[in-house]
């Protein structure tokens, strides 16, 4: 049994972590302001593990909140962020207090409270204009917007904690994740579920560009397995490291639209005749991501399960299940 901080722990990532820490018996904390987690994704665990889950209602851009949050823990889960590259071009500055002034915050009442680990959630964005696939932890170009500059700034500062607080982290450079959860309502909400909404709802998801940008998407329980193994890892050699989390294959939005229309007929036949639309390419984005996960298994033993099409079905059926 561990003591555990999620900060975001009401969001699709942090909710899915929280859970997965719950059933493995762990005592765990959320910290959330409940921006753009929701209150329902707890409350099954409120109700299920009333002894071992506590809710701080908080905000990251407080140090004091986040000096409350992690009293008494041993670990951080740090998933905290405002996402969404189009959201960081509309609001740079909310972006960069959040995200970079919130992730100081929570570094410093982590060192201050004695936090054996600090893990976070890094971003795929990090690498920017780089053309080289797959992506190497390594090799990064330059950030193509506000929201990858405050997820590399990230990377920096927890560096610099680790050489001069001496606090281990390891930063998880997430690409595309989707599953369970996530919210498709939204002016930024992620491509999955957005689309999902828009089939169920006999409407046709438009596409940015001409459909062929690839994503390596993730399925969340990948995710999962890695914030695991990053927690737990007694190697040395693997702390204070940044990994990319991925499944190491990528698919295009072409391709993404044609997988969710054949799962989704399965639940309603009239869904298999809906043609997406296409639309202008948006500012900031990069054109193709794939992970090389070579360094977390290696280091970590990180070893994906779930394939995207194996994920997505998983995904599909969920939405079906609790969108309607």
């Amino acid at each position: 049994m561990i003591k555990v901080l999620v900060t975001g722990g009401a969001g699709f990532i942090g909710s899915n972590l929280c859970e997965a820490l719950l059933e493995r018996g762990d005592i765990v904390t959320c910290l959330d302001n409940f921006v753009t987690g929701h209150i329902e994704n707890l409350l099954p665990l409120i109700e299920k593990y009333p002894n071992r889950f506590k809710l701080v209602v908080g905000d990251i851009r407080k140090l004091e909140d986040c000096h409350k949050a992690v009293k008494g823990m041993e670990y951080v889960l740090h998933e905290a962020a405002l996402g969404s590259v189009p959201r960081s071009i509309a609001d740079p500055i909310t972006t960069n207090e959040v995200n970079i002034g919130g992730f100081m915050n929570m570094l410093v009442a982590s060192r201050d409270a004695g936090i054996r680990r600090f893990i976070f959630a890094a971003s795929s964005s990090t690498y920017g204009d780089s053309k080289t696939l797959p992506k190497t932890e390594e090799v990064i170009g330059k950030p193509l917007s506000p929201y990858a500059i405050t997820k590399y700034v990230d990377e920096l500062y927890a560096d610099v904690f680790a050489r001069t607080y001496g606090i281990e982290y390891i930063g998880l450079r997430y690409f595309n994740v989707f599953g369970r959860r996530q919210d498709p309502n939204g002016a930024y909400a992620a491509v999955i579920p957005l689309f999902v909404k828009k089939f169920m709802n006999h409407k046709a998801p438009n596409i940015n560009g001409d459909g062929e940008f690839s994503r390596d998407f993730t399925y969340i329980d990948n995710v999962i397995q890695m914030n695991l193994l990053a927690l737990l890892t007694e190697n040395m050699d693997a702390v204070n490291q940044i990994y990319n989390t991925a499944y190491g294959e990528r698919t295009t939005l072409n391709q993404l639209v044609e997988y969710l229309r054949e799962y989704l007929s399965e639940f309603d036949h009239e869904i298999a005749k809906i043609e997406p639309t296409y639309g202008p390419s948006r500012v900031g984005d990069i054109p193709h991501s794939l992970a090389s996960i070579d360094k977390a298994r290696n280091l970590l033993g990180y070893d994906p399960q779930y394939n995207m099409k194996n994920g997505l079905r998983e995904a599909v059926k969920w939405y079906w299940d609790n969108l309607k």
